[in-house]
């Protein structure tokens, strides 16, 4: 996994790989080699989420599964660590592993049954790690 960081916030790299690697564990022949994660501010998230899905507002994570490449925006991260009174680090993992999935063809955004199968891998994986 390639970690860019183009924010100011600590990056645990060591940390995200470990996220990666047991996400990958789960996900089975799905694996996914060579992610890249790119840390951004929101003003450019904002700009990705337009362009790509027509959402003109910073989102925390975005994934490109033709391209294998997760955009995370850790002020998006943070904001929503504390609405949900979760750290930092349980939120940035929970962002993680929910672009993983993207990139292994999750998609709940397809219908209620594929939220809930993908929200209960999250969930396995969160609990796993």
């Amino acid at each position: 996994m390639e970690i860019t960081n183009l924010t100011n916030e600590k990056i645990d790299k060591a940390f995200l790989a470990r996220v990666n690697s047991q996400t990958q564990k789960f996900i089975g022949r799905k694996k996914i080699k060579d992610i890249s994660v790119v840390f951004v501010n929101a003003r450019k998230i904002q700009a990705i989420n337009k362009k790509y899905r027509r959402q003109n507002k910073p989102t925390d994570v975005l994934s490109f599964e033709e391209i294998n490449e997760i955009f995370i925006c850790p002020v998006v991260v943070r904001k929503q660590a504390k609405l949900f009174k979760n750290s930092f680090k349980a939120e940035l993992t929970r962002v993680l592993i929910h672009g993983i999935l993207h990139l292994a063809g999750f998609d709940h955004e397809k219908n209620k049954k594929e939220a809930r199968k993908m929200k209960e891998m999250e969930d396995k994986i969160k609990s796993a790690i």
